[in-house]
């Protein structure tokens, strides 16, 4: 009996995701009642209902009492805590996070440098400003955050960005981590970071990809260090 449950409660899974994959069914959508499912499905509407907590559970639909089970509009924020508690358990340090970070934004780096618009390069230069003018180095990981998240997401490319978007808890602690070990090592570490973000910034107003990846592997390699 439990094998057959279980089976059930897969079909029911799979004939949602499939559904979704075809487009059948788009982000925001409201599920078809259970009864409806159950009866297409030849399944019992227990096992309809233990597909849909389960699909609850891991961030993909959401159940508005009274309303309805819905695909979800965004998916980051259901991911970033079991990300976050992934890497926890399996005590990564900085280099790895840093590492894969470094993969995804160098390429953002170059896509934005194609892509990006005025609005965006305004706000960037009025960033590297703020970063000229402080010394406070918690300040300076808030301006480092933003900075590469107005890239990121500059390169329109909603993979590179949602999969950024998922780790960010981890990305604000690898900026802050290593910026802090940067400082402690050498005092000079904090205006060779300024000098590399306005290369950035620069190949960005420029519409320049070879610069920007340039300045990415400067801004990596220093990291390294």
């Amino acid at each position: 009996m439990e094998n057959k449950t279980n089976r059930a409660y897969e079909v029911v899974i799979e004939a949602i995701k499939k559904k979704i994959k075809n487009g059948e069914i788009k982000k925001g959508e409201k599920l078809r009642p259970e009864r409806e499912i159950a009866e297409d499905l030849g399944v019992s509407r227990a096992s309809v209902r233990e597909a849909i907590r389960a699909l609850d559970v891991i961030g993909l639909i959401e159940s508005r009492q009274g309303a309805g089970n819905y695909i979800k509009e965004t998916f980051e924020e259901s991911l970033i805590q079991p990300l976050s508690v992934m890497f926890l358990l399996e005590q990564n340090d900085f280099t790895e996070i840093n590492e894969f970070r470094f993969i995804l934004e160098s390429q953002a780096a170059v896509l934005a440098a194609e892509r990006i618009d005025e609005k965006d390069i305004k706000k960037l230069e009025e960033l590297i400003d703020e970063m000229s003018k402080t010394s406070d180095e918690e300040k300076n990981v808030e301006i480092d955050r933003q900075l590469h998240y107005i890239i990121d997401n500059a390169s329109k490319n909603r993979v590179i960005s949602s999969i950024l978007a998922v780790i960010s808890e981890l990305i604000d602690e690898s900026i802050k981590g290593t910026r802090s070990e940067l400082a402690r090592k050498d005092a000079q570490n904090s205006k060779k970071l300024l000098e590399i973000h306005k290369e950035l910034v620069d190949a960005m107003k420029n519409k320049s990809k070879k610069r920007a990846y340039e300045a990415m592997q400067r801004h990596r390699e220093i990291i390294e260090i």
